[in-house]
C-alpha cells in the first residue's frame, strides 16, 4: 500500500474542470482534497495564474510510479502539450512525496530517477504545493536535503513574496454530499 501526495494546477482552459477531473479519476483513492488556490506562475515565462490544490491519495495497490502513470494519463486525456519548460498547460499532476506501507510503519519512498524524482526536488521552494498541502496535513514532514523538516517550517522559511503569490479562493473540488 502506498500513500502519496499530489500537487494539481492548471492555467489553461477551463481551470477548475481539469482540476475537478483529477479528483473524480483519484475518487477511489482520495483521501484528502485541499482547498483551492490561485497562484501567480512560477519560472519566469509569462502566462496566466493558475489554479492549485493537493491531494492525499491511498492505494494497497500503487506504487509511486503508478500515481506518476495515473497523473500522466490524465494530463493526455487534458491536452496537455510540454514544449515549454514551466510554460502555461492544461493539467499538471506532480508525485511530490510518497511512502509505502510497511511493517513498523510508513516508509518513504526516495528516487533519483529524472521521470520520478521523490521527493520532488523543488516542493520546498514552492508556496504552491507547501500551503495546500499544511492545509490537508498540519503534521507533513517532508525531506529536503537528507533532512527531514515540517512543510509548515518550510513554508514559514519562504520569501514572504512566494508565499503571498498563493490566495486561497472561493473555489471548491469537493462535491456536495446530497
Amino acid at each position: 500500500m502506498s500513500r502519496a501526495v499530489l500537487s494539481i494546477g492548471s492555467n489553461l482552459g477551463d481551470r477548475l474542470v481539469h482540476l475537478r477531473s483529477v479528483v473524480d479519476a483519484f475518487a477511489p483513492w482520495l483521501v484528502e482534497v485541499s482547498s483551492v488556490y490561485s497562484t501567480a506562475p512560477w519560472g519566469g515565462v509569462p502566462q496566466q495564474n493558475y489554479l492549485n490544490a493537493v491531494l492525499l491519495v491511498e492505494d494497497p495497490a500503487a506504487d509511486a510510479r503508478d500515481w506518476l502513470r495515473r497523473g500522466q494519463e490524465l494530463e493526455q486525456r487534458a491536452g496537455r502539450v510540454r514544449e515549454v519548460r514551466w510554460g502555461a498547460r492544461t493539467l499538471d499532476v506532480d508525485v511530490v512525496w510518497c511512502a509505502e506501507h510497511r511493517p513498523g510503519g510508513l516508509r518513504v519512498c526516495r528516487s533519483l530517477d529524472p521521470t520520478l524524482t521523490l521527493p520532488h526536488p523543488r516542493a520546498h521552494n514552492r508556496a504552491f504545493v507547501l500551503m495546500p498541502w499544511a492545509e490537508v496535513e498540519p503534521d507533513a514532514i517532508l525531506e529536503v536535503h537528507g533532512h527531514p523538516r515540517p512543510v509548515r517550517e518550510l513554508l514559514a522559511a519562504l520569501d514572504p513574496a512566494e508565499r503571498g503569490g498563493v490566495r486561497l479562493t472561493e473555489l471548491t473540488l469537493r462535491r456536495a454530499v446530497s
